[in-house]
């Protein structure tokens, strides 16, 4: 692999519990594409030149063969899988551990097959054409060999499900700088506009125009040095909990107050995503859309 060939790290280890399936794996366009099918094509179209998908071994056999026709001659890929026992030496998989250890620990076990800059993203997050060129533009502006990091930011409202709750990083950010992520796991719509976050029992009111973070974050690859001893900490203080999670933005925030400025880019996209099964037909629409105004093509790949 060259120096700095940009890479995308795409998150498809997830289980779609609110889902009922695996949503990675669900048809979407016309002809079936999937959401990452899009954010693939998005991705080799400004200018990303290796795909890692992050996936479970129970699923390899059917996804990989899909993704590497799909995506043959086209970028360069490759098939990580994140799985409980993937630990630091000197630990275990506590006894009744079903859970993954989280979208950090999902980051981490791809540490070997990247060495460039390289972007994160859901499976099941649509961004936009737009959003991917942003970050692929912060990525080359980085230092590879240092630790750093970057995110594209959306807007709350243009991020929620009518569906149920979502979970969302709310963003702290003053002159183009990140100062702060706080997760929200449980935010809903406001039938009138706006939103509110539940927690302890009450509620909070948002106005719907607070920056989130969807996990579309940069990070150079002397950054893993970080999330390595991140995730051995972590180990040690929460490893024995069966529903801990080492999460990537907790990265992000750590390279901001203890290594550099972490800059983040606003997208103008809508965002388009599947938590529950009854936001299928909502995204599925939306890529009818824009095959029909010519965005993308009506078969992506053949």
């Amino acid at each position: 692999m060259s120096e700095n060939k940009p890479t995308l790290v795409v998150l498809a280890a997830g289980m779609g519990s609110r889902y009922g399936g695996l949503k990675q794996m669900d048809g979407f366009g016309p002809n079936g594409e999937t959401i990452i099918d899009y954010t693939l094509f998005d991705a080799i179209q400004v200018g990303f030149e290796k795909v890692v998908f992050v996936i479970r071994k129970s699923f390899a056999d059917k996804f990989e063969p899909s993704f590497k026709e799909k995506l043959k001659g086209k970028v360069e890929v490759s098939f990580v899988y994140q799985e409980l026992d993937k630990l630091p030496e000197g630990f275990e998989i506590p006894e009744g551990r079903e859970k993954p250890w989280g979208t950090g620990h999902a980051v981490l076990v791809a540490k070997d097959e990247v060495d460039g800059p390289f972007a994160i993203v859901n499976a099941d997050d649509f961004y936009g054409r737009n959003s991917l060129k942003l970050m692929l533009q912060e990525l080359m502006r980085m230092d590879n060999q240092s630790i750093g990091g970057c995110m594209v930011g959306f807007v709350l409202e243009k991020t929620l499900s009518a569906n149920g709750r979502v979970s969302r990083g709310i963003c702290e950010i003053k002159d183009g700088v990140l100062l702060g992520i706080t997760e929200r796991t449980h935010i809903f719509p406001k039938n009138e506009g706006g939103a509110y976050f539940e927690e302890d029992g009450q509620q909070h009111d948002l106005t719907g125009q607070e920056v989130v973070s969807m996990n579309l974050m940069g990070f150079t690859a002397g950054t893993f040095s970080l999330m390595e001893q991140m995730f051995v900490d972590f180990m040690k203080a929460q490893g024995n909990e069966l529903k801990s999670e080492f999460y990537i933005p907790s990265v992000l925030d750590t390279v901001r107050k203890a290594h550099s400025s972490v800059p983040v880019v606003m997208s103008a996209d809508q965002w388009y995503g599947v938590t529950y099964a009854e936001d299928k037909s909502v995204v599925a629409n939306k890529f009818k859309e824009l095959v029909e105004n010519g965005t993308y093509p009506a078969n992506l790949w053949f």
